[in-house]
């Protein structure tokens, strides 16, 4: 059965290639594309590349999109190929039937109309009533190829004109309704859209016309207008120039996303041929996809002001469900007053290559978006900013990407606390050198006593914040205990498993009914604790020094036990086996870095 195009374009677009290709053959990165042994063919060198909406075979010539891969590998029909790709794309495949026909025909008209409106707007660019307009795209900096490439044209300056240019092509008033050129419904006068603009088209990723942008020569606003939302058209899926920057990066070009339609362009013509820009709106999550179809890692350009910073922050904040090992983001923000186009037009092209040379990796802008706002440099304030930290790292859907962030992120927020505590240079609050976020007076005691107390701090925590224990447990009855501690960490296993709430009143409750609130009470009141082992700490704190002291007691073991816990959450990969993992390898990585600050 014949299938619409823009349905079978769709599948294309939700189906990754590499991963589809992958599940048959090995393939690995050969710059921006994969490439690996042919599936269809004995080969030992390899000679297949996968793209991203196409693969081919230089040995045996082998070539096509995700449905022709199904069909060659499996052995498949076509309609059998889309069913199976449909379903893993969450897709219904359209069913035959004369209305579903007659919106097919419709779509494919409208494309008919939008490109006969483009050529009478290049037209009217280069006819004496363009003259303005054409005075203004030189003005701009760009070269007759670049008018030409990008289809730029002119309204006209009257209403009528483009209903009046069309007619002679036999199309009529509802078409260009319909296309998203004229606006009026039924009963009411059809006006114009445009008028009195300079036009860009807006194409979409095979260079189809699918909708227009205009801006206003003169006074006036809005100063740039977009079509409206049509068959063909939706504005969050759509980047300005995705045409041309698929083949730019093909060609290794940098995949850089900017604000408008001019910077894009100044951008083509200063060299920079994989600039695309949202149309008018905020980057969504569609338009991000697309770009991760062109490069695993785009940049992403904002200016350098506070609004700048905003757009930063939100593109962030789309993105990070979306992260995975194979699709990232860099950030780079420009001088302050400058836009792409000015950029380039003062300095030239070396000037807008440094920008995107400057550009930082996400988990480093991440740091920097997130501390703003904090609200200063209170204890608060810094348990605040951390919990951000966590928050955002945990928004990863990729567990093993999320724990990566987050440990980074981690670092780099606990690297920047050295010091004493006190005030350190410019102002900055600066905590214990040698200790991350902890500091416990070594007792002058006998090393068996150390070790002791150790394990009544840790055995504090857990009883003023028992929610830990279930992702302590199994590390917490490795360590070797003094009998009253040993009791109270037996009691806390027997009480954790059938316990409704885990919460220290229930517990110190559970502990007074079998007879161990002595012991309890000693563990909370001896020597004085430390501030993560009180009620009021906060519950990332309290977690976050357990499993520190936890690392100074088990010092010599704890490759060993990274190790172990990386294997287990290979196996269970949920999300207790992840919490372990990640806080062995942070305290593990912590007290490394206090043995090289004492040793500095």
């Amino acid at each position: 059965m014949a299938l619409p195009p823009q349905f079978l374009d769709e599948l294309r677009v939700r189906t990754p290639l590499a991963a589809l290709i992958g599940r048959r053959t090995k393939l690995g990165r050969s710059g921006r594309e994969w490439k690996g042994c042919c599936p269809f063919h004995n080969e030992k060198t390899p000679s297949f590349y996968v793209y991203d909406d196409h693969y081919h075979c230089f040995g045996c010539g082998a070539h096509g999109d995700a449905i022709g891969f199904v069909m060659q590998s499996e052995g498949r029909g076509f309609v059998e190929a889309v069913e199976s790709l449909a379903a893993e794309a969450g897709m219904e495949v359209p069913k035959p039937s004369p209305a579903a026909a007659e919106a097919e025909q419709q779509r494919a008209g409208l494309h008919e109309v939008l490109e006969a409106a483009q050529r009478a707007f290049a037209r009217r660019l280069m006819l004496p009533e363009g003259r303005a307009a054409l005075e203004y795209l030189r003005g701009r900096g760009l070269g007759e190829e670049t008018i030409r490439r990008f289809g730029l044209g002119w309204s006209g300056e009257g209403r009528g004109a483009l209903a009046a240019d069309l007619a002679r092509e036999g199309i009529e008033v509802p078409q260009l309704v319909e296309a998203g050129l004229m606006k009026g419904g039924e009963g009411e006068r059809q006006v114009d859209l445009f008028f009195n603009r300079v036009m860009f088209p807006i194409r979409d990723r095979r260079g189809r016309v699918i909708s227009f942008g205009g801006r206003i020569l003169g006074e006036g606003q809005p100063k740039y207008v977009n079509g409206p939302e049509t068959a063909l058209f939706s504005k969050r899926r759509t980047l300005y120039a995705l045409d041309l920057a698929r083949e730019a990066a093909r060609r290794g070009a940098p995949v850089v996303a900017v604000e408008g339609y001019m910077d894009v362009i100044a951008l083509h013509e200063a060299g920079f041929a994989g600039a695309v820009a949202p149309l008018g709106t905020a980057l969504t999550g569609e338009q991000l996809e697309e770009l991760w179809r062109l490069s695993p890692a785009p940049v992403l350009c904002f200016d350098g002001d506070a609004a700048g910073s905003r757009a930063a922050a939100r593109a962030a904040e789309i993105a990070l469900p979306m992260l995975g090992p194979e699709r990232t983001l860099r950030l780079a923000a420009l001088p302050a007053g400058e836009d792409p186009d000015t950029l380039v037009r003062r300095q030239g092209a070396a000037g807008f290559q440094a920008v995107v040379e400057a550009a930082r990796p996400l988990a480093v802008a991440l740091f920097d978006l997130l501390r703003e706002g904090t609200g200063g440099i209170t204890p608060e304030a810094r348990a605040a900013f951390r919990a951000r930290l966590e928050a955002a790292a945990g928004r990863i859907a990729d567990r093993p990407l999320a724990s990566e962030y987050r440990r980074a992120l981690l670092d780099r927020f606990f690297g920047e606390r050295r010091g004493d505590g006190r005030r350190g240079p410019g102002g900055r609050f600066a905590s214990p050198k040698a200790s991350a976020h902890v500091s416990l007076a070594r007792p002058s005691a006998s090393e068996a006593g150390t070790i002791a107390e150790q394990g009544r701090v840790l055995t504090a925590i857990l009883l003023t914040h028992p929610h830990l224990m279930p992702d302590v447990e199994e590390a917490f009855a490795m360590l070797d205990l003094p009998l009253p501690l040993a009791r109270i960490r037996a009691a806390l296993s027997a009480w954790v498993d059938g316990a409704p709430a885990l919460d220290s009143s229930s517990l110190m409750n559970h502990l007074t009914q079998v007879g161990l609130e002595g012991d309890a009470a000693r563990a909370l009141t001896g020597s004085p604790l430390p501030a993560c082992a009180m009620a009021e700490a906060l519950p990332a704190e309290a977690a976050a020094s357990w499993w520190q002291i936890y690392g100074l007691m088990r010092r010599s073991r704890l490759d060993e036990e990274v190790a172990a816990a990386s294997r287990d959450f290979t196996a269970r990969a949920d999300a207790a086996s992840e919490r372990r993992l990640v806080a062995i390898a942070t305290a593990r990585a912590a007290l490394a870095r206090g043995e090289q600050d004492a040793d500095a």
